[in-house]
């Protein structure tokens, strides 16, 4: 079992930015895709970045392209999300998640077996 704990979520405002690390324990963290997730107020939880391992590929998605990069140091067994131009709309709980999974495609949350807590981040307009 592995355990996922986010850190760096805050209050921040419109234009400003983030950091947002992952910090895993438990089995080897380099053989797995990472991914991060996030859920706003009143709606569904959706994908928002996902890097595999080794970082063979790196996908967003289209409401976050440019604005935010995901990146993992596996000696650290930690992955990131850097986020800048914050907008309101991207105020949510976000999740970081580990895909153990391998039927549907990497923006499936289920797809992802083991979740962090999540941190929140709130941007001010």
């Amino acid at each position: 079992q592995v355990q996922l704990v986010e850190s760096g979520g805050g209050l921040v405002q419109a234009g400003g930015s983030l950091r947002l690390s992952c910090a895993a324990s438990g089995r080897a963290f380099n053989s797995y895709t990472m991914g991060w997730f996030r859920q706003a107020p009143g709606k569904e939880r959706e994908f928002v970045a996902a890097m595999g391992w080794t970082g063979g590929y790196i996908v967003y998605a289209d409401s976050v392209k440019g604005r935010f990069t995901i990146s993992r140091d596996d000696a650290k067994s930690t992955v990131y999300l850097h986020m800048n131009s914050l907008k309101p709309e991207d105020t949510a709980i976000y999740y970081c998640a580990r895909r153990t999974r391998f039927i549907g495609t990497y923006f499936d949350d289920s797809e992802y077996g083991d979740w962090g807590q999540g941190t929140q981040v709130t941007v001010s307009s």
